[in-house]
């Protein structure tokens, strides 16, 4: 058998709309902080601009926050940055979801890897 590990998709819901937030708009957040647009972060996610779009409008209405400032085009082309709470949501959830796998991995530990030789 080969060696097992744990894998978890986490994502927070309100109790009108699921899917608010979690490891996919996650992503999109940093991956718009590192490429500096939205449509080069969603190339690099290998997702659509439409579907980046819509998660990135779909998490900025359900929390109430501005995520993401968009400046439209020119010569050089157009930039998306996070705002300073969109900032604030990546660091906030990078501790949350590594806090979540360190408690994963306990349990894991605790539970299953002594059954797997």
């Amino acid at each position: 058998m080969k060696k097992l590990r744990t894998r978890f998709k986490l994502w927070l819901s309100t109790k009108d709309a699921e899917g608010v937030f979690g490891d996919g708009k996650w992503r999109l957040l940093k991956s718009i902080d590192t490429e500096g647009s939205l449509r080069a972060a969603s190339q690099s996610l290998h997702i659509s601009y439409r579907k980046a779009w819509g998660d990135l409008k779909k998490a900025q209405q359900c929390l109430n926050v501005g995520l993401v400032e968009k400046q439209r085009g020119g010569i050089q082309g157009g930039r998306t940055e996070l705002t300073e709470q969109g900032k604030k949501w990546v660091k906030a959830y990078t501790r949350f979801r590594s806090d979540i796998e360190k408690a994963v991995e306990k349990a894991f530990t605790k539970h299953i890897r002594r059954l797997v030789k």
